[in-house]
Formats: C-alpha cells, sequence, structure tokens
C-alpha cells in the first residue's frame, strides 16, 4: 500500500487525511496530541509537535512514505520541505518556503522582481524613522498566519503596542510594517508542476476590517471581470516566480486598488486554509485539488479534468452567539444548500481575537 506522511491533525488538515484514504494511501499523521479530529481519522498517529522536524524525519525514514504534504499551514508547510527533503521525495525548496512562509523575504523577492510593493520595514521595536511613513499603516508578525496580531495603525500613538503584540506572536520576533493598500480583498488559488503554474479560482475574501481583518466569510467564484482577472493572472503568477514556486498548490492573497491595479499582499506556497483549497475549490470548479497536491507530492503531473459541476460555494465563520443562531435558521431553512458544519466550540465566545479561536463555520453550496 502507499503511504503518505501528512503534518497536522486539525479539521483543515483532516480534509487531506480523509482524502489521502480514498486514494488508496495508508495515513501516518504527525501532531501534537490535543484531541484533534485527526488522531482519530489517521491510520498511524504520532503525538509528535510538527515543530520537531528530525524526530518527524527519523520517523518518517522507519515509515518510508511515497509523499510527504499538508494544507493551509505556513508552520506545517516549513516541515514538509524539510521532512520531504530529507527523504529525496519532491517539494519545493528550502529558498522558495524562505520566501513564502517570512513576508519581510517575501517583500524583498517582489521587488527584486520589480512587483509593486508597499513600502515597508522589519523591526523588533518602534523606530523614529517609522514616523516618516503615511498613514494608515499595516502591522503583523514577518512569520505567522490566520490573522494573528495583524493591527491597521491609523494614529502614530497606537504604533508601539502594535509592533509590541507582532512581535510577540512572531517565532523570529520580528515584525513587518508596511503601508496600508486600499481596495477589495482576494485570494488566488493555484496548483504548480514543475515550475508551470495553473490558476484554479479566485476567492472573494470578506474580513471584519481593521483593526484586525480576521476573515468572516470567502465566496467562490469571485465575481471579477475577465478584464481585471487578466491582470491578475499575470501579476500572480510573476508573484509565484519571484517566489521560486515549482511544485504543488499556492495560495495568494491580493487587493484591487479602487484605479483598477492589482496589488500582492502576500503568496503562500500551500493550499489556502478556512476550506478555501480543500473545499471551496473542488465545489466551485469541479476540480479534486487535494487530489492534485497528493499528486504533485509523488511527483506526479496533476489532473485538470472536472469531477463535478460547478456551483457557487461560500464558507461563514462563527464569531457570535447570534452567528450560530443565524446558521441554524439557515440549515432548517435551507437544508439542501448545507454542505457542512464544523464543530461548534463556545470556549473562545466574547474573546475571538484571529482565525484560530472562531467559534466555526458552515459551508453551502447552490448551483450556478
Amino acid at each position: 500500500m502507499k503511504k503518505i506522511v501528512i503534518i497536522g491533525a486539525n479539521d483543515f488538515q483532516n480534509q487531506l487525511i480523509l482524502k489521502a484514504k480514498e486514494m488508496g494511501f495508508e495515513t501516518h499523521v504527525f501532531a501534537w496530541k490535543d484531541g484533534s479530529v485527526g488522531e482519530r481519522t489517521a491510520d498511524y498517529f504520532y503525538p509528535i509537535s510538527i515543530v520537531e522536524t528530525a524526530q518527524i524525519l527519523e520517523k518518517c525514514r522507519e515509515i518510508k512514505p511515497d509523499a510527504v504534504a499538508s494544507i493551509a499551514s505556513d508552520l506545517a508547510n516549513i516541515t514538509v520541505s524539510k521532512v520531504a527533503s530529507g527523504l529525496g521525495l519532491p517539494c519545493n525548496s528550502q529558498e522558495c518556503i524562505r520566501l513564502s512562509t517570512n513576508k519581510y523575504a517575501m517583500r524583498e523577492a517582489f521587488s527584486q522582481a520589480r512587483i509593486a510593493t508597499p513600502r515597508f520595514y522589519r523591526v523588533d521595536r518602534m523606530e523614529p524613522y517609522l514616523y516618516g511613513m503615511n498613514l494608515p499603516i499595516i502591522v503583523k508578525p514577518t512569520d505567522r498566519s490566520g490573522s494573528r496580531a495583524i493591527t491597521k495603525v491609523t494614529d502614530f500613538n497606537d504604533l508601539k503596542q502594535a509592533i509590541k503584540d507582532a512581535v510577540a506572536q512572531s517565532f523570529s520576533k520580528e515584525a513587518i510594517v508596511e503601508e496600508y493598500i486600499e481596495g477589495e480583498e482576494y485570494s488566488y488559488e493555484s496548483i504548480s508542476y514543475k515550475g508551470k503554474h495553473t490558476n484554479l479560482a479566485v476567492t472573494k475574501k470578506y474580513t471584519t476590517g481593521a483593526p484586525h481583518f480576521i476573515e468572516t466569510g470567502h465566496v467562490q467564484p469571485c465575481g471579477l471581470s475577465e478584464e481585471i482577472l487578466y491582470k491578475v493572472h499575470y501579476v500572480m503568477k510573476r508573484g509565484l516566480d519571484a517566489l521560486k514556486i515549482k511544485n504543488g498548490a499556492s495560495h495568494g492573497e491580493f487587493k484591487i486598488t479602487p484605479d483598477g491595479n492589482v496589488r500582492i499582499i502576500e503568496i503562500g506556497s500551500r493550499m489556502g486554509g478556512d476550506c478555501i483549497g480543500s473545499d471551496l475549490v473542488p465545489l466551485s470548479t469541479g476540480y479534486d485539488f487535494m487530489k492534485m497536491v497528493i499528486d504533485t507530492a509523488c511527483g506526479k503531473e496533476p489532473e485538470l479534468i472536472r469531477k463535478t459541476e460547478p456551483k457557487r460555494a461560500e464558507i461563514k465563520f462563527l464569531f457570535t452567539m447570534e452567528d450560530v443562531e443565524r446558521m441554524r435558521a439557515f440549515e432548517r431553512e435551507h437544508p439542501e444548500e448545507i454542505y457542512r458544519i464544523s464543530e461548534i466550540d463556545l470556549s473562545n465566545l466574547g474573546n475571538v481575537t484571529d482565525s484560530s479561536t472562531r467559534l466555526g463555520y458552515y459551508i453551502t453550496v447552490i448551483n450556478r
């Protein structure tokens, strides 16, 4: 039986575990033991933190997997690359992972490729020259995802605390400070194989807005015109090349400015989280995105074949009990449109500070 190692066991990673099992793989899952669903669905679960790369690699040399994969996590993506490289399996280069998981290195790579970027600085504390920047300003950790410690600053008096919060959340204890880009936010979902990039979908993103921009929902298809999409494809594929992304899924976030320009926010060399890649892309396009991820991790060219008819797909996240009640009412009134409802965790009720602390979500689908 073919074997696959999956890094991470939470609800988002569980969709990859289930897909791999459906494809006939024996699944070996590594994660910190905390009761996540993947601990139960994996064929073999190893209670080793995903940051313990050396331990995971040592165990994988015994397992002898055909592929190493993960979705929706920058931290897991780093481990995937190191472990796959150590086993001689297909993966993106360490340089690609550095560029696509560190926002400062990413900004430098875009600048070197002459891709328009906002003015930016890397800091670990408040510096006098930052007062010369134009407000508003975005502050975020250099190496975290999931909306952790992102703050829009509109008053220089708030800048020091925003930097302190971002540095506290950063693994490297650094933050990036950059000028804010106005515009509607979207994301770009792609699969790459040996340096050839194929866009599968563009997602319209909704957030709580300033100051922390926690995602409240996503919709596919995005509704952009063909003229704008042409610009999007041109800019985003340049961004993928600048980050040296060669294989596997990628998730690029960008804005359309009021004057119609495409400005990259960031690009990750992994599938988008929040069920964007695992669920919305297959539902809205008919393409089996997770199978493509597994195929490329095995060194196989992904198949661009529609398995189902494209639909309109939307995910909504739950922040309050009112959100939960609205979801239950929708479920009663439109049960045929419910695709999946996550487990609901009320432990963070009244204290949602980033994507990881939301109460849950539900996904809906309707025919186009």
